[in-house]
């Protein structure tokens, strides 16, 4: 069967019926851009599911599937926490929520997303005077005509 292909239309349907039919695969294909097959390896406090698929190549195989809540709004800087960071790009293999030997620290600050670029970006402010001026060009002189 794998001369014709057939097998390649069997591991669609698979892959429609394990995203939740055809509806949730519309649905994923149009917010995601990909309808993968893989194995739930676990989800973090914000509701994103992070699988693994070890048929796919390194550094392609594992995926986050972002909380539905995010829409098509989501940026990486925002919903991916440190740990679950470390685990999509390989520099671990096991996931953190199941890593237990991790510490936890009461003052570790929980995970905040980058807000370059928006209105509540950081800007430093100073109240010191500067000893730097920008060149303003003086202004030209008046034409006789």
């Amino acid at each position: 069967m794998a001369f014709f292909g057939i097998d390649r239309i069997f591991e669609f349907f698979k892959t429609i019926k394990a995203a939740g039919g055809i509806r949730a695969s519309l649905y994923k294909l149009y917010r995601m851009d990909s309808l993968r097959p893989g194995v739930l390896v676990g989800h973090d406090k914000y509701g994103n599911k992070y699988y693994e698929n070890r048929h796919y190549f390194l550094g392609r195989n594992r995926w986050v599937e972002y909380a539905p809540y995010y829409g098509l709004e989501y940026d990486a800087s925002q919903v991916v926490p440190a740990e679950w960071f470390g685990w999509l790009h390989h520099r671990t293999d096991i996931p953190p929520d199941k890593d237990h030997s991790r510490p936890k620290y009461k003052w570790t600050s929980d995970h905040t997303e980058n807000l370059s670029g928006t209105p509540g970006q950081y800007m430093p402010y100073s109240t010191t005077k500067q000893k730097i001026h920008a060149w303003v060009p003086p202004p030209p002189p008046p034409r006789d005509n």
